[in-house]
């Protein structure tokens, strides 16, 4: 059984300006007295963040009760403060500059890269899968990247920045072009090839260290994962779940592929790099609202059409690993409710800041009435 652990990123707010609080230092003091999170409780690099980095998981059923038990906690405690907390890729509105982490390796990294920073407010959720090696996570690497653009339109999450609606879905996406690495990683011969070139870039264009590498997929340096992070923090416990079956089946499919790693390499060498990263952009401007680029297809194609046929490739591992059931019922939800960013969008042009704040607090701790239940391979997730 494939394992699996999930971090996701969440920013409180302030509850009539949507502006970033930053109480991330309470907030952490707070859960890390509590003995449940107290080691999956971090901070992170805005003093109005805070992280969750899960527990490693076989089961999706015990990531959804972590991940659900996780939520409400953290909204609890920014209630008790007198602030909401979100879970999205980009505040409504903030600041000219945000309030840094007071550690010395944030300190630098603001040091090196300047201006940029003003606009890095973003949170993201991160999917780490376990590989038996770092020559299995390289075939993986290679046979993700054509489907970057359908993982960006369906993790959009941040239509919203400095109180405007920006047209796009995912202006996270669009934000983090402006590091020297991110977007879709280079193909790679081997895990020789990937450490050797990695090493290449520090000190170079703001890399302080390999923790800087911030491309949409890369491996682990302290844990035997692969680390997909092309995802916008999201808003519902569910989606995530939806996102993190996905990647976890595409492993398995990708390193079951007869001669894997040669059909990895193909596939990679179908989708040259200037043509993935206008696909890359196409989808964090439409999210699912239209096409993306589908590489089975070879070009656009309507974006759940493409998603039901990836869905359809990944049958076999999501039956395997008992998330077959969770990734029907996301898959049709996804189609009724959209994405994260139209649900946003809607509610931001349905009734502006009050009614995107009525959202934001229902997905993060959703009553009863509003949760999705389903019975997926024993699994409860709801």
């Amino acid at each position: 059984m494939a394992t699996f652990g999930i971090e996701e990123e969440f920013q409180f707010l302030d509850p009539d300006t949507l502006f970033p609080v930053d109480v991330g230092a309470q907030v952490f003091a707070r859960l890390s007295a509590m003995p449940q999170w107290r080691d999956v409780t971090h901070r992170e690099f805005l003093a109005s963040q805070i992280e969750h980095a899960s527990a490693v998981f076989e089961q999706m059923d015990d990531a959804h009760t972590a991940v659900t038990g996780f939520r409400r906690a953290v909204a609890e405690q920014a209630a008790e403060l007198g602030v909401m907390v979100a879970s999205i890729g980009t505040p409504p509105d903030t600041t000219p500059f945000p309030s840094i982490t007071d550690t010395e390796r944030y300190q630098r990294i603001v040091r090196t890269m300047d201006a940029v920073i003003a606009d890095h407010q973003v949170s993201g959720l991160h999917v780490h899968v376990g590989i038996p090696s770092r020559e299995a996570g390289v075939i993986v690497l290679n046979a993700v990247r054509p489907w970057l653009p359908l993982f960006t339109a369906i993790a959009s999450n941040s239509p919203m920045w400095r109180g405007q609606d920006t047209g796009h879905d995912s202006w996270r996406t669009v934000l983090l072009r402006r590091w020297t690495t991110s977007g879709c990683p280079p193909a790679f011969l081997d895990a020789a090839d990937y450490d050797r070139r990695i090493a290449r870039l520090l000190g170079i264009g703001g890399t302080v260290d390999l923790g800087v590498i911030m491309w949409d997929v890369r491996l682990s340096e302290h844990l035997p994962t692969i680390e997909f992070r092309v995802a916008d923090a999201q808003l519902s416990a569910q989606t995530t779940l939806f996102i993190t079956a996905l990647c976890r089946a595409f492993v398995a499919h990708s390193l079951g592929a007869p001669d894997a790693q040669a059909a990895a390499a193909t596939a990679s060498a179908q989708m040259p790099s200037e043509l993935l990263s206008a696909a890359l952009l196409h989808s964090a401007h439409h999210g699912m609202g239209q096409q993306v680029f589908d590489p089975l297809r070879g070009g656009l194609a309507p974006a759940h059409a493409c998603l039901r046929r990836f869905v359809r490739m990944l049958e076999p591992e999501l039956v395997e690993l008992g998330d077959a059931e969770l990734a029907r019922e996301a898959k049709a939800r996804l189609r009724v409710e959209g994405t994260g960013a139209a649900q946003q969008r809607a509610a931001f042009q349905r009734g502006g800041r009050p009614e995107l704040r009525r959202l934001l607090t229902r997905t993060m701790s959703p009553v009863r009435g509003d949760e999705w239940v389903t019975v997926a391979a024993g699994a409860v997730l709801g």
